[in-house]
């Protein structure tokens, strides 16, 4: 055998057994990890998953898969990851609106116990934004506009107990709106019939709000500060709904009972990609910005977020429909 093949070969192998050196160096062996969401495609969650999946396999030199189960809120993917070993080859990538899943589904896991809490990722604001033929241009305009309708008048959400159904009932909470909520399976339909003129109005996500410009208005931001990638949307606060500041968060967690050393590396990991200059641009076109914690602190907020949430859904008497 030539010397050259010869070392060629013997390169490949030592490539080959690298793989699962750096895996158990990682606290892991060389199984693929995946990332399971509960979320469909083209949603926020799968953006920022498949965002991160191929610069952790970078990072580590090990498969890392992303797999959407989408289904009852998020519940059917979360219920996947509780039931996974915590071994750190299953983790997912949520959004805090879960938290409320308790509150609408019979689920058979907790939504605080059930996890091992790693990092914040990312937060994005919503835009309240109505069809075309809505004649409201701004918020008081359409706080009128709804007061004549009165019944008539729909929101349409991606399903009970998502951002976008949540912030609604507590601007009716607010404001007296009587809108008559309309759930869907998912983010598509409801933005397909909004477009269509089958629902009036919904709160969507900035990037979304962002890409349909010229297909629907713009009424109103969701969080008390203008966002600098869409300046002129101004903030509900600002328009009369004092104190109104509401925003998504995304987050990493894994199943319960993971081990330290292993959250710590997931952690560290992540901390240094969601740094890297690409991400961060990456998530401003979609209306994100990069926010990032300790599990600790992660832990916290999801125990406050999770008491704020149920309290806004008794407050609002916010049933599933």
């Amino acid at each position: 055998m030539p010397d050259r093949l010869r070392r060629r070969l013997l390169q490949a192998a030592a490539g080959a057994l690298a793989f699962p050196r750096l895996a158990r160096s990682q606290g892991l062996s060389a199984r693929p990890i995946r990332v399971i969401l509960g979320q469909t495609a083209a949603t926020t969650p799968d953006l920022i998953a498949r965002l991160l999946a191929p610069r952790l396999q970078t990072r580590w030199h090990q498969p890392v898969v992303v797999e959407n189960r989408g289904g009852a809120g998020g519940a059917i993917g979360l219920d996947a990851v509780a039931k996974a070993a915590p071994d750190g080859h299953t983790i997912t990538v949520n959004v805090n609106s879960t938290l409320t899943l308790p509150l609408f589904f019979k689920i058979d896991f907790d939504v605080l116990e059930s996890f091992t809490p790693i990092t914040l990722l990312a937060q994005n604001i919503f835009a309240l934004v109505v069809h075309p033929s809505v004649p409201a241009k701004n918020f008081p305009e359409f706080l009128e506009w709804a007061k004549r309708e009165g019944a008539k008048a729909n929101y349409g959400s991606p399903g009970n107990g998502t951002h976008h159904h949540l912030m609604m009932e507590s601007l009716k909470l607010r404001t007296g709106l009587a809108l008559t909520h309309v759930p869907y399976k998912g983010s598509a339909p409801a933005f397909t019939d909004l477009i269509g003129g089958q629902i009036a109005t919904m709160f969507v996500p900035l990037g979304t709000a962002l890409s349909l410009a010229g297909k629907l208005r713009w009424i109103g931001g969701s969080a008390r500060e203008r966002s600098p990638l869409a300046p002129d949307l101004a903030p509900l606060h600002e328009q009369g709904v004092s104190g109104f500041d509401y925003f998504a968060w995304f987050a990493a967690w894994g199943p319960a009972g993971m081990p330290a050393e292993i959250v710590t590396r997931y952690s560290s990991a992540l901390h240094e990609i969601f740094g890297e200059p690409e991400m961060r641009e990456a998530l401003a076109k979609q209306g994100a910005s990069i926010r990032l914690s300790s599990p600790q602190e992660l832990d916290r907020l999801n125990r406050a977020d999770f008491a704020a949430l149920a309290k806004l859904v008794k407050d609002a008497k916010i049933k599933g429909d």
